[in-house]
């Protein structure tokens, strides 16, 4: 199950993300991973995530562990989907900044909330939170090279 989930948020969030026009126009830092570089990075996450889910599931000590690790994990493809959403199509990189906050620190809650019972599951999630780290810089980027939006 912990498999379809990740399917159906990496599913929604690539479909709302586009790469057209009027991305390949913003400013980007020189640093900014290749195009090839995001797909291959998401796939690996998505599938360590997956697999942090069910290590968490799975460990969890009592069914309210149980539960708030899947309500964890859940709040975590909303906002996850809803970046992409605020980036790619309401083309607001500012207030998707704002929101990779969010993201990045249930990234982080889940790391320290699974990591009590499960470390493979913590350890399963640092890449999540390494490039949720660079996803921001990078965002941040550009909102000060190309605002105010």
């Amino acid at each position: 199950m912990a498999g379809i989930a990740a399917l159906g948020v990496a599913m929604l969030g690539g479909t709302i993300t586009d790469l057209g026009p009027w991305y390949q126009s913003l400013a980007k830092p020189d640093w900014t991973p290749p195009g090839y570089a995001f797909p291959i990075a998401w796939t690996a996450i998505f599938a360590l995530a997956a697999l942090a889910a069910v290590s968490a599931w799975l460990s969890a000590p009592n069914a309210n562990a149980r539960t708030t690790t899947i309500g964890l994990f859940a709040l975590n493809g909303f906002l996850n989907i809803m970046w992409s959403l605020l980036f790619f199509r309401l083309q607001r990189p500012d207030w998707a900044f704002a929101e990779l906050v969010a993201l990045w620190l249930s990234v982080l809650v889940l790391i320290l909330y699974c990591g009590r019972f499960s470390r493979l599951s913590a350890l399963a999630l640092v890449p999540y939170l390494i490039w949720a780290s660079i996803a921001g810089a990078l965002n941040w980027n550009i909102v000060q090279l190309n605002g105010p939006f």
